[in-house]
């Protein structure tokens, strides 16, 4: 049920702002340039926003640059299947899984190694590795290998390697003299 009103509920009022009234004289506080300063494009009427890019007449820095062509550098953003994110863990952070152990992304999560499985984890030889351990893992590098290997452990690859890709006119021929 609503309060019923009376004097001893009334409730002063919720402050508000009073509106910013410009141009009303010297002494308003807000007067002659109505506190925009002087002159210049924050001054005028209308937005004062610039367009990305815009160096206030200058030459901007994608012009000056000039136009950028060519190859990128294959670790740039992962496309398609031959391009994967990798995260990398090495080999000297597996000291902390028990001896005989098998080490899979799971298991790396649960350790705090990595974030989550959603992308490939590669195995680096950074570190020393004292147990023998079952490693499955997306990536591996030829040292980590080898020091894994040399701890009596074994690694398995959770991919196979990616298809070569071949030039579209190789590509049909080879799938014409398979069939």
């Amino acid at each position: 049920m609503a309060e019923q009103l009376n004097l001893s509920s009334l409730k002063p009022a919720q402050a508000r702002k009073d509106r910013k009234r410009v141009g009303r004289g010297l002494g308003s506080g807000k007067g002659r340039y109505s506190g925009r300063g002087i002159k210049g494009q924050k001054s005028r009427a209308g937005s004062h926003k610039m367009r990305v890019g815009f160096a206030g007449g200058q030459m901007p820095i994608y012009m000056r640059l000039g136009k950028q062509r060519g190859a990128t550098s294959k670790d740039a953003m992962p496309i398609g299947p031959f391009r994967t994110s990798t995260v990398p863990v090495n080999v000297g952070a597996l000291d902390r899984f028990d001896d005989g152990a098998e080490v899979t992304p799971e298991s790396l999560v649960e350790a705090g190694l990595i974030k989550n499985t959603k992308t490939d984890v590669k195995l680096l030889g950074g570190g020393e590795l004292k147990k023998s351990l079952t490693v499955r893992v997306h990536a591996i590098s030829e040292t980590a290998y080898k020091k894994v290997q040399k701890a009596g452990g074994k690694v398995e690859l959770l991919r196979d390697a990616p298809p070569k890709r071949r030039k579209p006119a190789k590509a049909a021929r080879a799938a014409k003299e398979e069939s």
